[in-house]
């Protein structure tokens, strides 16, 4: 089965000022930017809202208003999916090309090509094993997610800079040089971006 990365530059206090916010202009806002893709989402799950599981608006107005949320853990990926909706409502995406699909343990192959750079404040993998959801939201194995904070972003690629200074220049597969090129290119919009995060999801 192959699994596909999203990630979006984030600004943490816009993003803070939805979840739990309890603000229906945030579910509103959504709802006019989404639109149709809820109704495809709803028609893609048909089958678990059968079953109890909430609809993509639902699921969002939950996110938004810090609940109510289903009991049942096998219904919480729509809450995944909804705040991934929000992620990219306040953020940018960023280009994912080296990241979908992928199979396997690419994430970790891609994390050891960071590290011959020294690399070690960011991981790719954290995306998918990483810390989840915010504190509030129901647990989701799918879509994981993971952050990386603005600091960790800063020193991940300060520390790719002194390798290129200091000569420090590995050449690993042309894959994997390709993937960490993109990653770079994420750290220096977040550094330009000054203050914001990057949020990855995996599916």
């Amino acid at each position: 089965m192959s699994s596909f990365l999203r990630a979006y530059l984030v600004d943490p206090a816009e993003l803070r000022a939805r979840v739990g916010s309890g603000d229906d202009g945030a579910v509103d806002e959504a709802l006019a930017y989404f639109g149709p893709s809820l109704d495809r989402s709803d028609e893609h799950f048909a089958d678990e809202i059968a079953q109890g599981a909430p609809t993509a608006l639902e699921a969002l107005r939950a996110v938004v208003h810090g609940g109510p949320f289903s009991g049942n853990e096998d219904h919480a990926f729509q809450y995944g999916y909804a705040y991934r909706r929000l992620c990219w409502l306040v953020g940018q995406p960023l280009e994912v090309d080296s990241f979908g699909p992928f199979r396997g343990n690419w994430l970790e192959v891609v994390d050891d090509g960071l590290k011959a750079y020294g690399i070690t404040a960011v991981s790719v993998a954290d995306f998918q094993y990483g810390g989840g959801l915010p504190t509030g939201l129901p647990f989701c194995a799918v879509p994981s997610c993971g952050t990386w904070s603005a600091g960790d972003c800063g020193q991940a690629l300060d520390r790719f800079d002194r390798a290129g200074r200091e000569g420090r220049a590995p050449v690993p597969e042309r894959e994997v040089a390709e993937a960490v090129a993109e990653v770079v290119g994420w750290l220096r919009i977040a550094r330009s971006r000054k203050g914001t995060d990057i949020v990855g999801f995996v599916s």
